[in-house]
């Protein structure tokens, strides 16, 4: 999984934050080379990813003078398959002008590459699939990266694929390590790559101290529950709620 620069201009700022600079990188691109360069490396890990693999891309949609500027709009010419839009309520704006109505969401595109022409893939556990495609968590605050996301955004995202299996995570766009060191206590294999020498030491030092982050991912893994399925319920005769079979009803007109 990754979140790449937004290509917000490095001019664009909100009442509440200032605007966005990275070290050792750009994020005022022509619109049109931004988008190539975001379907260049989408293509390069599809390339890299069994049959079978997903990757998830975190964005938000963006405006210029007007004009909406959406991640489906490139991310529909990639090799990939998109799988679902999942919602990030980020539980607080921005930007608070009157322009809109205030954008507290950013978006996550699971994208996944189909075994052979079955575009579906494996279901998901419904442990996993009951925290539903809108998931309501606030932003790190305590990172000196300018844009991370918390660590329970990967960690959901890795539980929830990979279960109690093991592969290797990989995030192009690293930053501070985030998804990295989820991985390493979610006990994965993990690659992470970014082109600020800063960020590259920020990420090994949070590797070298995972553990003081373990009780977040933990705390995550404990949403992760459900104590009995609707097929386990159906199978028993339990309640079922509107999906429980329903009595024939008789007129009593006709019975004593």
């Amino acid at each position: 999984m990754t979140s790449p620069p937004y290509n917000k201009g490095e001019n664009k700022r909100g009442w509440l934050v200032t605007n966005v600079k990275y070290d050792a990188s750009s994020d005022k691109l022509p619109e049109n080379i931004y988008r190539e360069n975001q379907i260049a490396v989408l293509n390069e890990l599809f390339r890299i990813t069994k049959p079978g693999g997903s990757f998830f891309y975190n964005h938000k949609i963006r405006w210029e003078k007007g004009y909406m500027l959406h991640p489906m709009d490139w991310l529909r010419r990639t090799k990939w398959t998109i799988k679902q839009e999942i919602i990030w309520d980020r539980m607080g704006a921005v930007n608070i002008r009157g322009w809109r109505f205030w954008q507290v969401e950013e978006r996550i595109y699971w994208l996944y590459k189909p075994k052979g022409k079955n575009l579906i893939g494996n279901e998901l556990k419904p442990k996993h699939a009951l925290l539903t495609s809108v998931w309501r968590f606030s932003p790190e605050r305590n990172n000196p990266h300018p844009a991370p996301f918390p660590i329970v955004l990967p960690t959901r995202i890795i539980y929830s694929i990979m279960d109690e299996n093991k592969g290797i995570i990989i995030d192009p766009y690293c930053g501070s390590g985030t998804t990295l060191v989820a991985a390493k206590i979610l006990g994965h294999d993990y690659i992470g790559i970014d082109i600020s020498p800063q960020y590259v030491a920020m990420a090994e030092k949070r590797l070298e101290n995972y553990q003081s982050e373990e009780r977040y991912v933990k705390d995550e893994m404990a949403k992760h529950i459900v104590k009995k399925t609707f097929k386990e319920r159906k199978e028993k005769g339990e309640y079922l709620g509107k999906f429980s079979p329903q009595k024939k009803k008789t007129n009593s007109l006709f019975n004593p």
